[in-house]
């Protein structure tokens, strides 16, 4: 079953915001795009990453879950200097035991601007 909630701006038709299949939830790349699709908080990783940690929290609450219910968050990061930065952003969305992780350096993503991309699979909870 295909998530693309409310409140997320739309994809561009080539794929889902998330993917649910039983009791896992498998979420796209997640970047820091407004409902016109340009970029927010160019320059900032901390503008960037709120933006990110909000999407995901909304497909999450779309589905039952919240940020207790990761597995795995992947991030792409187009500068590793920057890793601080996000995990302060990323520390004030998940606050409890910490998922299994990786963060790794790329040398760009698909639209220029962006800083980050974070995608993830969550637990979900039992309905």
């Amino acid at each position: 079953m295909t998530v693309n909630p409310a409140g997320v701006p739309a994809t561009n038709g080539m794929y889902s915001h998330a993917v649910r299949v039983g009791d896992m939830l498998y979420v796209s790349g997640q970047a820091a795009f407004d409902e016109n699709g340009d970029v927010v908080g160019e320059g900032s990783m901390e503008a960037q990453a709120e933006h990110v940690f909000e999407n995901l929290s909304r497909i999450l609450a779309d589905q039952g879950a919240t940020f207790a219910d990761l597995a795995f968050v992947r991030t792409y990061l187009t500068d590793m200097d920057d890793r601080l930065a996000y995990g302060r952003v990323r520390r004030k969305y998940i606050t409890g035991t910490p998922p299994a992780s990786t963060t790794v350096e790329v040398s760009r993503l698909f639209m220029p601007g962006l800083l980050l991309e974070v995608d993830a699979i969550v637990a979900l909870p039992r309905r």
